[in-house]
């Protein structure tokens, strides 16, 4: 049985503005571990719906007990699948490791969704799967993977955050708005984090 992580996030900035963001994340100060994005496949559905799928190159540092069994440096090809939906101002994805899958599974799943009630913020549901079919190995590297992608999600939620920053100030510049007094993402965008689950 492989490890399960759970959060939800809410931040203070529309889901328009978030959305737009999530494609401009890379790169950013927090992702100096992301090496290369593509997009393989792109549409728009029969049903309004804009689905993509993409390709990230990440490295993966090993902890030092695993790189002396599992020497070399490693590079990890990520999928992601996304789907709009704007008339539910909803963006979910799914990502997973193509290569390394028996060392380490990592399987997530995002929900990025406007909320009806209270416009100007967006609430961010993410779940994890890990899993590791080395035999004896298992638990720890599990127990890694989960420590990793911890550290990652916040990582990530940081590079969102720049983006969102960078974003505020082109809008404030073309208002004609002075560059000196941008929107502050740390309050703007706080988080309200609850409490995250891991088993």
């Amino acid at each position: 049985m492989g490890k399960y992580f759970f959060s939800e996030t809410e931040i203070k900035n529309p889901w328009e503005l978030v959305l737009t963001a999530f494609w401009q994340r890379y790169p950013n100060p927090y992702s100096s571990h992301v090496l290369t994005e593509d997009v393989l496949f792109r549409e728009v559905t029969s049903e309004n719906l804009l689905v993509s799928r993409r390709l990230f190159t990440k490295t993966n540092r090993l902890p030092r007990w695993a790189e002396r069994i599992f020497p070399g440096r490693r590079s990890v090809y990520i999928i992601e699948d996304s789907v709009v939906d704007l008339s539910n101002r909803s963006l979910t994805t799914m990502t997973w490791n193509v290569n390394h899958s028996k060392l380490m599974r990592v399987v997530e799943r995002c929900v990025f969704t406007g909320e009806q009630d209270r416009p100007v913020w967006t609430h961010i549901t993410r779940q994890a799967w890990i899993s590791s079919g080395v035999f004896g190995l298992s638990r720890p590297i599990q127990e890694f993977g989960l420590a990793r992608f911890r550290s990652n999600q916040l990582k990530a939620m940081k590079g969102l955050e720049h983006a969102i920053s960078n974003l505020q100030k082109v809008s404030s510049s073309c208002h004609g708005e002075s560059a000196e007094k941008p929107k502050n993402v740390n309050s703007a965008a706080k988080n309200t984090q609850k409490p995250q689950q891991y088993i």
